[in-house]
Order: structure tokens, then C-alpha cells, then sequence
């Protein structure tokens, strides 16, 4: 190993050099050799999770034995790879003795605090990469005195502050910038455009105000332009204008005005065009079938008008195609049925007419298929059925007549099912999917009936109208609601308006509420809906039970939506009142409605039932059975809540679109519902049975060691639990982590089921089994313990 050549600087500098970054250099000067650097480096590392480090021992050969080191011909460590190692503690100032390295990679680790100044020394360093981390305070300016860089990547850390003017001041050789998913403020900086060399940024997921820079397509290789979901404002169309070698733009959720960018579009090499949720008004261009490469498009929430051009289905490569929530007038051309890779198709929210292509089927990939709040009319086509794939599918708000298609059966994995405010007619068809969405589902069809709506044999004639027959055939109760808030004061009141019985049994109680005998201007109007005859119906009752909704002694828990109180009344009838913190991907209350009354219909032993919710504009409830026992989470962590025979319930059924939308790069506080999270559903929403998996995947996980699926043991540290087993399990100590309570249990079995967890946690969706074959696994563990 050859030695290092010693610092020399002047006494004036040496003493600025101290002043300026403190005694640590002492250190760095001191160190003679790369393998002591780098075993010092070893030295800071607070946690080895994986022990990624073991082969770094004094005995050792850097260049041949340490792992993640790499040297050139010349004997000197040239790179430091080590990535998703979960390394914690924070990086050693030491490496910036290592004066031939052109590459740190340590993406995917647990490093805290920043970048070390002294490694400003690294004059050779041509690629850092610290993405995924817990990095934080301001982004180091003296990076921009380095003058080889070409690669840059501190994205999915905690970083705030500006970025610094002075960070591009020498950037004449770099590539690529990524500063994604920080908390970064105030402005891009307009130094960016020195970067002559530049193919691509994303600033995404920030908080960046201001416009921006100005001659930023100057740069004549940029390719790839990301800065969505931040603040930035201004008219782009004139900057836009000059960018020639875009493969990848977006500029989603900012607050951009005036004229659309339509015209980077037009550039042919164009993969990805997202310039949906701002302000931007125009059309979409005619040519727009010279767009051969482009995979997605989204113009969506934006004041574009005009009409849909035909062209779309001569792009053949085309997934993703959403322009919701826009002024666009004319009909879906049909040629769109030519988009055979087509995954999601969502022009809901405009004035659209004519009817659905019958050539529908031939988008056999189709997954989201968004057609609501238009003027479409016609028949649902039969061959909206073949689209076996769908997962979201809402014809809703449309003018659509005739009967509903028995060919839909063939949608076996529908999540989200809208047929509502149509003209269908007809007997709903006996297929189980659809029908378990609920009556809100179908509702206001003037001539439709069937379940879940009224019978179609009521009386021997169909019903005139469309809304569901909600009470039963003789009574009606209808109780009167209030929902009054004045200063913190949160009363739900309801009272009897009138009454009917029948022989069979009510559905539930639909109450517009005002409180009996009150005009005061400050009550706030909501709708409250019974599912259970068996809740009080006196306003009395509500009263004083809802005022527990303000007693800290009534809060039994919270979660990742919202918070839970116990409510009692007279008779010893006690509910769960879940009070929401958000609404998630619910946009207005009609969803909502959909999504609890069509989950009000679920009936399952080992489920949590739903009692009813309340909607107002200030605050929205959800009503459950209580469960007396309480949570397991505190004791052992599985499944939600055992009821009085301690047997398992789960809760929150069906309620994943009142999800937040989670920024999973470090802790929040929903902490404890990213635990279960797969990782493509935090990431992108995509929801599938895998997702499921994933979550069984972490309980049997739990079950097995007794810890929790995300643990904080330190301020600056994090144990992901299914990180923590693979390497327990990879080192051969297994048993190391087994709940002490499990001693005595057969080791073999246990690890079976834990590797089973290990399985089912897979960060790639395609690498976890089914449900069934999950079974398939428990049962032979449990014949061969009988056995």
C-alpha cells in the first residue's frame, strides 16, 4: 500500500484550515496509511446491521480484501461502494485523506449529519452518491469547488436551506444533479445554466419558490427535467420553447401560469410529459401523433379547452394517459382503443359527449379506466368486460343508458366501482364484485333495481327512482342530525323526524341534521348515516355521547388516519368514533360516501365492523363496533384487536384510499402504518394483492420476534424489521432475534415462518407468493409440528 503525500500549506492556512473545521484535521494529518483511513472511517460507524464491514480488519489487504473498496492500478483506494448496507453513524472526515478516489457511493445506508467540510480535499472525486439517507442541515457549498464532479446525488434526505448559488460555480463537467425529496426553500439557483454540460436534474419534492432560471434550455443536452410538487410559479412557455433534447419532463403540482409547454411535445424523442395540477391554459396540438417514443402524458387539473386530436392510438408505446379535470369538449376518439400498452386512461372531469369506443377491448393492459363527470351517452359496451385487468373503473356523473353488461363479471380485481347518476336500466346483474360496492355504487339510475338496490319485484313494477331503498318497505326513520362546532365544541345531535316499521329489518338511517329547534347561523349541517338499528336514535343520547369526542380520557388510540375515541350511551351501547385526520385520495364527499357505505355492507367475523360515518365540510367520523379488549400492537404487535373471546379482528378494512399520501424517506408520523406499507404502494399508489403479502409478510415477522415493524433506538437510527432478520438470518443467527416468549417452540418451525415473512416482505412485488400459496406454507409447517 503506497503512502500518502503529506499536506503542505502554508502556517497561514494550516491556522485558517483549523479555524475553519475545527481539530478533526489533526486526525487526517496524522493518518499515514489508506488503511488506516479507512479503518477510521470503520470506526464512526455507530451500527453494522449486516455486518457489511467485517472484512475490514487491520490483518487486511484494502485493495483485495475490504469490502466495497476498489483501487486503481496504481495501489490507491479509487472507489468506496457500499450501498443498502444500513450503515449507521456519521461519515468520517478521515476519507478526505484518500487523494486518488473518484467514487463514494453510499446510497441506501443510515448516515446522519453532513458531509464532512474536510472532504472539500477530495479534488479527484468525480461521483457522490448519498441518496437515502438521514443526512441533513444545508447542502454543503464547497461541493462546487470540486472540480471533477459529473455526478451528484443527495436526494431522499433531510436536507433544508436554500441551494446554494455556489454549489454550480464549477460545474463544467457535471452530468447529473438530484436534490429530490429534501425540504430545500427559496430558488433554484440561476448559477445552474454554467452547467454546460448538464443532462439532467430533479429538484422534486421540495419546497422551491421563485421561476425558473432563466436560459435553463440553453443547456443543449439536457434530457431529463424534474421539478414537480413544489412551489414554483411563473409563465414557462417562453423557456420551454427552447429545450431541444428533453427525453423527460415534469413540472407537476406547482403554480405555473399561462400558456401550456405544448410545443416541447412536438419534440419526437419525448418520453415523459407531466405538466398536470397548475395553472396552464392552451390545446392540445393536432400532431400529436408524431410522438412515436412518448410512454406517458398528463395535462390534468389545468385550464387547457379544445378537444381530444386524434392521434393517440398511433403511439403505440403509450401507458399512461390522463387528462381529468381540464375544458375539453368532443368525443374519446376511437383510434385511443389502439393503445394496446395502454395502463391507465383517465379523462374524467370535462364536458365530453358521444359514446364509449366500442373497440375498448383491444386495451387489454388497461388498469385505470376514468371516464366520470362528462356528457357521455350510449350503452356501457360490452367489451369493457375483456379488460380483466382493470383495478379502477368509474362511469359515474355521464348520461349512460341501458342495462349494465353481464360481461363486467370478468373484472375480478376491481378496487374502485362507480356507476352512479346515470339512465341505466334494468336488473343489476348477479356478479358478486360489483355488487359488494354498495349501493352507492348505482345510485341515482331512475330505472335500475336489484341488489343492492330495491327489489325488482317491489309492488310488481320497478322503481321510479334510483336512490336506494335504505329503510325497509313500511317504515321510514328519519332522524334529524346537528353537528355543531363553536370554539372546540363538537356536538353530533340527532332526533326522530318520523318513523315507520316493517317486517324486515332497516339498512340503515340517512339523516341530513340540523339541531331540533335551532336557527343559529353557526351549526354546521352534515349527514350522519346508521348502519346498525341497534344505536340510540334520541338526540340525547348523541349529545352526550359525542362529547366525548373532546375527553382526552375517551382517546383509545390513533392511527394513520385519524384518531379514536370511545363513545358510550345509556344502556351500556358503546361505539368507536374514528375522527379523520385526512381524507387521503378521497376528493369530495360523494367518494366518501361510496367507500364507507360500500364497506358498511362487509360482514365478517374477523372484521372490525363499520356502524356508520358522519360528513361535514369541518369534519368527517367514522362509527365502529367497539372491541373491549383493546389493541395487541402494545403487547405483541399482529393483528389489530382481539374482541371479549380474544378472538383476532381486524380494523380499518378497505379504508387504504383515506390513506396520506406518504413521503417514505424517513420517519413521520405515520411510522407505524409505513411498517406495513409495500413499497410500491408508498411510493406510487399502485395497489395489488401483493400488497397484502407484503403486509401478512412483516406480522408473521412480528409474530416470531416480538419486535415492532419500525423501531427508533436512537434519535439518528432506524431498525426496518424486515432488514433486521434477512441479516440475522444471513449470519446464521436466527434464533438471536426469536421472542423469548416463543423459547421452547421447535427452532426449526420458527424459522420456517420467518422465512416465510422474509418472502412475503420481498421489496419486489413479482418475488412474493399469493395468499393461497402463503396457506399452502403455514399448513405443511403446522402438519409437520403434528406429525
Amino acid at each position: 500500500m503506497r503512502r500518502i503525500q503529506p499536506f503542505i500549506v502554508s502556517h497561514a492556512l494550516l491556522f485558517l484550515t483549523l479555524a475553519s473545521i475545527g481539530t478533526r484535521i489533526l486526525t487526517i494529518s496524522l493518518a499515514t496509511t489508506e488503511k488506516e483511513i479507512l479503518l477510521q472511517f470503520k470506526g464512526n460507524i455507530t451500527k453494522d446491521l449486516y455486518n457489511s464491514l467485517r472484512s475490514w480488519v487491520p490483518s487486511g489487504n484494502p485493495c483485495v480484501d475490504f469490502s466495497g473498496v476498489f483501487c486503481n492500478p496504481n495501489g490507491f483506494v479509487d472507489k468506496i461502494v457500499l450501498w443498502n448496507t444500513s450503515l449507521s453513524g456519521q461519515l468520517s472526515a478521515s476519507l478526505s485523506g484518500l487523494s486518488s478516489i473518484r467514487v463514494l457511493t453510499l446510497f441506501g445506508n443510515r448516515f446522519s449529519g453532513n458531509i464532512p467540510p474536510e472532504y472539500s480535499l477530495l479534488q479527484t472525486l468525480w461521483k457522490i452518491n448519498v441518496s437515502s439517507n438521514a443526512l441533513s442541515g444545508p447542502i454543503p457549498g464547497f461541493i462546487g469547488n470540486l472540480p471533477s464532479i459529473r455526478f451528484l446525488d443527495l436526494s431522499k434526505n433531510g436536507y433544508s436551506g436554500e441551494i446554494p448559488f455556489a454549489l454550480f460555480k464549477n460545474c463544467y463537467k457535471t452530468k447529473y444533479v438530484s436534490f429530490s425529496h429534501n425540504s430545500l426553500s427559496s430558488s433554484i439557483p440561476g448559477s445552474i445554466v454554467n452547467c454546460s454540460m448538464l443532462e439532467g436534474f430533479d429538484f422534486s419534492f421540495n419546497n422551491l419558490t421563485g421561476e425558473l432560471p432563466s436560459g435553463i434550455c440553453d443547456l443543449s443536452v439536457l434530457k431529463y427535467l424534474s421539478i414537480g410538487n413544489n412551489a414554483l410559479s411563473g409563465n414557462v412557455i417562453e423557456e420551454m420553447s427552447n429545450c431541444q433534447s428533453l427525453l423527460h419532463l415534469d413540472l407537476s403540482r406547482n403554480s405555473f401560469t399561462g400558456l401550456a409547454p405544448l410545443g416541447v411535445i412536438e419534440l419526437k424523442n419525448i418520453t415523459y410529459f407531466n405538466v398536470s395540477h397548475n395553472g396552464l391554459n392552451g390545446s392540445i396540438p393536432v400532431n400529436i401523433a408524431d410522438l412515436g417514443r412518448l410512454v406517458a402524458i398528463s395535462l390534468a387539473n389545468n385550464s387547457l379547452n379544445g378537444t381530444i386530436p386524434a392521434g393517440f392510438g398511433s403511439i403505440e408505446v403509450l401507458q399512461v394517459l390522463d387528462l381529468h379535470n381540464l375544458n375539453l369538449a368532443g368525443g374519446i376518439p376511437a383510434d385511443v382503443s389502439n393503445c394496446r400498452f395502454l395502463r391507465e386512461l383517465d379523462v374524467s372531469g370535462n364536458t365530453l359527449e358521444g359514446q364509449i369506443p366500442d373497440a375498448i377491448y383491444n386495451m387489454s393492459q388497461l388498469e385505470i379506466l376514468d371516464l366520470h363527470g362528462n356528457k357521455l351517452n350510449g350503452s356501457i359496451t360490452y367489451g369493457i368486460g375483456n379488460l380483466s385487468k382493470l383495478q379502477f373503473l368509474d362511469l359515474s356523473q355521464n348520461s349512460l343508458s341501458g342495462s349494465i353488461p353481464s360481461s363486467l363479471a370478468n373484472l375480478t380485481m376491481l378496487a374502485h366501482f362507480n356507476l352512479s347518476y346515470n339512465n341505466l336500466s334494468g336488473t343489476i346483474p348477479f356478479i358478486q364484485t360489483i355488487q359488494s360496492f354498495g349501493p352507492t355504487a348505482f345510485f341515482n339510475n331512475p330505472r335500475l333495481c336489484g341488489f343492492p338496490l330495491t327489489s325488482c319485484s317491489l309492488s310488481g313494477r320497478s322503481p321510479t327512482s334510483g336512490r336506494t331503498r335504505v329503510l325497509s318497505v313500511s317504515a321510514i326513520v328519519a332522524i334529524v342530525a346537528a353537528a355543531m362546532i363553536l370554539t372546540g365544541v363538537c356536538v353530533v345531535t340527532i332526533m326522530n323526524i318520523r318513523a315507520r316499521r316493517s317486517k324486515t329489518e332497516e339498512v340503515a338511517v340517512v339523516v341530513e341534521s340540523t339541531q331540533p329547534g335551532s336557527s343559529d347561523s353557526n351549526v354546521i349541517i352534515g349527514k350522519l348515516v346508521l348502519f346498525s338499528k341497534s344505536l340510540p336514535s334520541k338526540y340525547e343520547d348523541w349529545e352526550t355521547g359525542t362529547k366525548a369526542l373532546l375527553d382526552k380520557d375517551s382517546l383509545i388510540g390513533g392511527g394513520s388516519i385519524g384518531t379514536v375515541y370511545r363513545s358510550s350511551f345509556e344502556g351500556g351501547i358503546s361505539i368507536a368514533v374514528k375522527k379523520l385526520e385526512t381524507l387521503g385520495r378521497i376528493r369530495n364527499q360523494d367518494e366518501f360516501e361510496q367507500e364507507i357505505g360500500r364497506l358498511g355492507n362487509i360482514k365478517h367475523p374477523n372484521l372490525v365492523a363499520l356502524q356508520g360515518y358522519y360528513w361535514s365540510l369541518t369534519m368527517q367520523l367514522i362509527l365502529s363496533e367497539f372491541i373491549s379488549n383493546g389493541n395487541l400492537y402494545d403487547n405483541l404487535h399482529g393483528l389489530n384487536y382481539p374482541d371479549e373471546n380474544y378472538e383476532a379482528k381486524l380494523s380499518d378494512y378497505g379504508l387504504g384510499r383515506l390513506l396520506p399520501i406518504l413521503d417514505n424517506y424517513g420517519l413521520t408520523k405515520f411510522h407505524n402504518a409505513v411498517g406495513y406499507v409495500a413499497p410500491e404502494l408508498a411510493q406510487s399508489l399502485r395497489f395489488s394483492e401483493k400488497c397484502d403479502v407484503y403486509s401478512f409478510g412483516v406480522i408473521l415477522l412480528e409474530l416470531v420476534t416480538g419486535r415492532k415493524p419500525v423501531e427508533s433506538p436512537t434519535v439518528n437510527e432506524v431498525v426496518i424489521l424486515c432488514e433486521y432478520v434477512r441479516g440475522l438470518l444471513e449470519r446464521g443467527s436466527a434464533s438471536d432475534c426469536f421472542d423469548r416468549r416463543l423459547w421452547g417452540f421447535a427452532e426449526n418451525e420458527l424459522i420456517q415462518v420467518m422465512k416465510l415473512g422474509l418472502i412475503c416482505s420481498s421489496e419486489v412485488p413479482s418475488r412474493r407468493p399469493s395468499m393461497s400459496e402463503v396457506v399452502q406454507v403455514l399448513e405443511a409447517i403446522r402438519s409437520s409440528i403434528e406429525s
